[in-house]
């Protein structure tokens, strides 16, 4: 899931137009984005664009690495950088997006998700800027996941690399399911079970 470009700073004329060219590729896919009609939403000429952007598949690179990497370094690795308790913060992160999720969410679905479907068979650079935002964001799961072993709130046996992969695949699959069923308690539903998940890599409280 997503939300709109926070990052964007709408007096920069090269933000203006990430903005607008994300948005217009989150609604429509990267393939049927139309330049004209990000022009139109930004009011900028030809020149401002191909002045930043010498080709379409360039403005595209730049909407997943400016864009979307932003998103998910803000919300998914910032806050488990430093993070004392890394399981818990994971597990609050999840329930927050499934709560905060709402019908946009769900008839857009997740923006990396998307261009990862349409756009990694088709054309190599595309993917491997798309393999670049899923990789930092596994390696940071993993990262935190191998902190929480060390202070022993995971169990010693969990392979963190193979559950940060799998909680990493199955929101991205809640995403994609609910947004092909359009049914927002389908999400939700879904992520809370990947809750339960977590739930089960923790160690058991101690007894007295």
């Amino acid at each position: 899931m997503t939300h709109p470009a926070r990052q964007c700073n709408p007096e920069n004329t090269r933000q203006r137009l990430l903005c607008a060219a994300h948005r217009e590729i989150y609604e429509r896919g990267f393939q049927a984005a139309s330049l004209e009609r990000i022009l139109t939403d930004t009011g900028l000429s030809k020149g401002a664009l191909y002045h930043h952007f010498e080709t379409k598949q360039a403005l595209g690179i730049a909407v997943v690495e400016e864009v979307i990497a932003v998103r998910v370094h803000q919300e998914w690795i910032e806050p488990l950088m430093q993070a004392e308790r890394p399981l818990d913060v994971l597990a609050f992160l999840l329930d927050q997006k499934q709560r905060n999720a709402g019908p946009e969410n769900v008839r857009l679905g997740c923006d990396l998700n998307n261009l990862m479907q349409e756009m990694s068979p088709c054309d190599e650079i595309f993917r491997n800027a798309l393999h670049r935002v899923l990789q930092d964001w596994t390696d940071a799961l993993t990262q935190a996941l191998r902190r929480a072993r060390a202070l022993d709130q995971i169990r010693p046996d969990i392979d963190c690399k193979q559950a940060a992969l799998f909680v990493i695949a199955s929101m991205e699959g809640c995403a994609g399911l609910s947004k092909n069923l359009q049914d927002i308690e389908a999400y939700r539903g879904c992520m809370r079970t990947l809750g339960d998940y977590l739930a089960q890599l923790a160690t058991a409280p101690a007894r007295d």
